[in-house]
């Protein structure tokens, strides 16, 4: 299944937006494209173009009820950490950016790998 080559072109699109509004780090990856910072992934673009993005459990949880929807999954695996970012959240990059900064610190809290 998964979408059309110029439906995942969108999305990196949008990806990149929303990282370009976050001056602290850059994308990663040429075919997985995801943030990284302290040596953990923190936002990633999967095959399908949906984007995950990770918190601690208890954020998980609260935005997973607060945005109606799921941990994120990734060629059929469930990303440890990691939420399904809605489609109707993608219109508003200037928010998603500001959770895509608040995930970063999340990972620049944890001990570096």
């Amino acid at each position: 299944m998964g979408i059309s080559k110029a439906d995942r072109e969108k999305r990196l699109a949008i990806f990149d937006e929303m990282v370009s509004k976050c001056p602290r780090f850059d994308r990663k990856g040429k075919s997985m494209i995801f943030t990284s910072a302290n040596g953990y992934m923190f936002g990633i673009l999967n095959k399908d173009g949906e984007i995950g993005i990770r918190f601690s459990k208890e954020v998980q949880e609260k935005y997973m009820k607060e945005w109606n929807t799921t941990l994120f999954k990734s060629y059929n695996a469930v990303m440890k950490g990691y939420i399904l970012i809605p489609m109707e959240m993608l219109k508003d990059l200037d928010n998603l950016a500001k959770y895509l900064d608040e995930s970063y610190d999340y990972v620049m809290s944890l001990e570096p790998k």
